[in-house]
């Protein structure tokens, strides 16, 4: 047993298989939860290396800068319309450039003409394909947020004999289509953290005692001088002038009296953070002090100086000086710095509002397992997770597989963020993609290069809606999805510092997916005999699993291919992990 109750044999990473639940690590295909990479009409097949490498990096490229316009400033203003000078690519019939037409030109072809990014995930996988209440006012049925109306959007050239740019096509609109799967795990952090930012941010005023956590929206300047007043820094004896100095026995002052006259050459008792007589040379502190009752005489054991121990008039700030920027996550000494300063309110953003939604009919809320039917675990988890983040959460809905009551319940949600579990991939019953597609929701983030946690997604359901964080069912892959893209989108709206990142030495060799990064759950060390402080990975981290997340306090960022031990790797603080700033109510 080691020092923290963890067993070294049974907790911790000893090169055992880690990769189990799906997550497979070999070099050859690589499974993807139902969200299978397609060719065209929905075929698979080898690809040529060369030329799949290169539209797959230039195809990766396009999919971020469009959801970082999308979170962004929005399209561009006339005129600018933004391309690339490149020859033609390998593969690709006629003489398109980066096989996409100039914005504003239809493309041509009819549907799937384009070869990049392929068919759309909301096309024929809907279980709406059939009589729907939503046929015909799906977004998709025309203009769509995933069609060549973002910038640097995807699209085949037209082909000879079309409309000139600017006028309609006389064919059909082709089937709309999503943003490149599987965004870099960097890149989705950084649109995630962008769409949090991209908004206009609220101001309210709390009182004291409710603004525990919040972030500042303003900084906070001094209402007064610190301290108003020249004040006694010890218990003990005011003076004027040089000694020694004559003192009514029973006068004192006390803090909170009033101002006070004292002559030269007297002496009066003075108590700590009283106000110090405007004629004051010194105090003098009661162990220095000698007093002669007969003759009522003070006199010092010490030198005199002059304005010992008094606390003059600002000698924290002046009025006006800033005390602490904004963006500053409010905490008791905060609390107290504001109230010192003259502050019954503080300038705070408001917590993000956030719903849960579970999915899942297989998902019990109390009991053992049985038949077939397992615990829901990420429903207690996530609420107090999310607080931990900053947010302010509602009790979590179980609304099992039921794609009206996922429907139903993302319209009438008067959250910032929405936050689902399960029902990201593309089975049978997994309804979140085509849910948001009949909404008319623009799609963020589809998929990341993550495991595990690689079908998570990131949404927004209107342009001045909430945004969706669509989570794996499997715990840990859920857990991923929070620090990937919940997290940096929670900071953005609330105004908080991102958490700033910091590398460690890893105690262990950790094995590495093929291509994509890897979030493994770590502990940290203390450095023995000299050594330097370190991580360890802990065991049992499958995208199913929460015991290793149970006894970690980070998450280890591993790249493609794996680290060797003494390697030092980004490491996640989770919520109450020592480093991350004071919350309110992280486990409450």
């Amino acid at each position: 047993m080691t020092g923290d109750g963890l067993s070294g044999s049974d907790l911790f990473d000893g090169g055992d298989d880690l990769f189990g639940d799906g997550d497979d690590l070999s070099g050859g295909d690589v499974s993807r939860g139902g969200n299978s990479a397609t060719g065209p009409a929905g075929t698979t097949g080898p690809t040529t290396p060369d030329s799949a490498e290169a539209r797959a990096a230039e195809a990766e490229e396009l999919a971020v800068e469009q959801a970082l316009a999308l979170v962004g400033s929005g399209s561009q203003a006339p005129g600018h319309d933004r391309t690339r000078a490149t020859g033609p690519t390998p593969g690709r019939s006629g003489g398109q450039a980066n096989g996409r037409a100039p914005r504003g030109q239809t493309p041509t072809g009819g549907a799937g003409a384009a070869d990049e990014p392929g068919p759309s995930p909301y096309a024929g996988s809907s279980p709406y394909a059939g009589p729907s209440p939503y046929a015909g006012s799906s977004p998709y049925a025309g203009p769509s947020p995933y069609t060549d109306s973002a910038p640097d959007s995807p699209a085949s050239a037209a082909a000879p004999g079309s409309p000139p740019t600017g006028q309609p096509a006389s064919a059909p609109a082709p089937a709309p289509r999503s943003p490149v799967m599987d965004l870099p795990w960097e890149r989705a952090r950084a649109v995630a953290a962008r769409a949090g930012r991209g908004g206009p941010r609220a101001v309210v005023r709390l009182a004291l005692d409710r603004a525990l956590g919040h972030v500042l929206a303003e900084p906070l300047g001094a209402l007064t001088d610190l301290p108003p007043f020249d004040t006694s820094a010890m218990d003990g004896w005011a003076v004027a002038g040089p000694g020694p100095w004559t003192y009514d026995e029973g006068a004192g002052l006390l803090a909170g009296g009033r101002d006070a006259r004292l002559p030269d050459g007297t002496a009066v008792r003075i108590a700590t953070g009283a106000r110090t007589p405007a004629d004051t040379t010194a105090v003098i502190r009661s162990e220095h002090a000698h007093a002669d009752a007969a003759r009522r005489l003070l006199s010092t054991r010490r030198p005199l100086v002059t304005g010992q121990d008094i606390r003059p008039r600002g000698q924290e700030c002046r009025t006006g000086d800033q005390l602490v920027p904004a963006g500053t996550v409010v905490t008791p000494a905060v609390l107290g710095l504001a109230a010192a300063a003259g502050y019954d309110a503080l300038p705070a953003v408001p917590r993000p509002r956030v719903d849960v939604l579970v999915l899942g009919d297989e998902l019990l809320a109390s009991g053992l397992p049985h038949d077939g039917l397992i615990r829901d675990a990420l429903g207690p988890m996530l609420a107090p997770w999310l607080r931990a983040l900053g947010a302010e959460v509602s009790a979590p809905r179980r609304l099992g597989d039921d794609a009206e009551a996922l429907r139903t319940a993302l319209a009438s949600s008067d959250a910032d963020v929405i936050v689902t579990t399960g029902g990201t991939a593309s089975g049978p019953v997994d309804h979140v993609h085509p849910v948001l597609a009949a909404l008319g929701a623009e799609l963020l983030v589809h998929g990341v290069a993550v495991r595990p946690g690689h079908p998570m997604l990131l949404a927004r359901l209107s342009p001045d809606g909430p945004h969706l964080v669509g989570l794996p069912g499997n715990p840990l892959a859920a857990v991923s999805g929070l620090l990937t893209l919940a997290e940096p989108l929670l900071a953005g709206l609330a105004g908080r510092p991102a958490q700033d990142a910091y590398r460690a030495l890893v105690h262990a060799d950790v094995p590495g997916h093929p291509h994509d990064t890897r979030l493994v759950p770590v502990v940290h060390r203390a450095g023995r005999a000299g050594g330097r402080d370190h991580v360890a990975p802990l065991r049992y981290n499958g995208p199913a699993m929460l015991r290793g997340i149970a006894a970690a306090d980070g998450l280890a960022v591993v790249p493609a291919g794996g680290v060797r031990s003494g390697t030092e790797v980004e490491i996640l603080d989770l919520p109450w992990a020592p480093a991350t700033p004071w919350t309110e109510g992280c486990f409450t």
